[in-house]
């Protein structure tokens, strides 16, 4: 029998909260669950409320890219009990969403689903990988009462 699914966030810089009207774990909580209601999946996914500083140097450490990211995700070894963490950048979560006209909860709702999907598998590096993964987060944020992210915007 597998573990269950635990889900652990940590905010680790101001500001997310007003960014996003709720309480950061609460929505970690929600989407997470929501995006792994369609897979098998358990174990113990981390996310972390960061700034761009922070992802940033994730993002230099891990993927050798002097920049920050919108979301970052590590998916655990095999055999691990665990699926991975997720990052969060707070600056260029809120400066993407308002460019796409659309809230900072929408947009990062969308990436922590994207995020999760890395983690159990889903990849985006070919056509038909993309086509698979977007599907599948268009699934998830409907389920959760959010416009399809790919659309064209109005």
């Amino acid at each position: 029998m597998s573990a269950p699914l635990c889900i652990e966030a940590t905010v680790a810089a101001d500001g997310w909260a007003a960014a996003l009207g709720e309480d950061p774990e609460t929505l970690a909580e929600r989407v997470v669950r929501a995006a792994a209601a369609g897979e098998a999946a358990a174990g113990d996914v981390s996310v972390l409320f960061a700034d761009d500083a922070a992802v940033r140097a994730l993002n230099r450490q891990w993927r050798g890219k002097d920049q920050p990211t919108n979301v970052l995700s590590f998916p655990a070894p095999e055999g691990f009990g665990a699926l991975g963490d997720i990052a969060l950048a707070l600056e260029t979560v809120a400066a993407e969403a308002q460019a796409q006209g659309k809230s900072a909860a929408q947009h990062a709702t969308h990436l922590l689903a994207h995020g999760f999907l890395h983690l159990v598998g889903y990849d985006h590096e070919a056509d038909d990988e993309a086509e698979r993964m977007e599907a599948r987060e268009r699934t998830i944020l409907a389920a959760l009462g959010l416009p399809d992210p790919y659309a064209a915007a109005p």
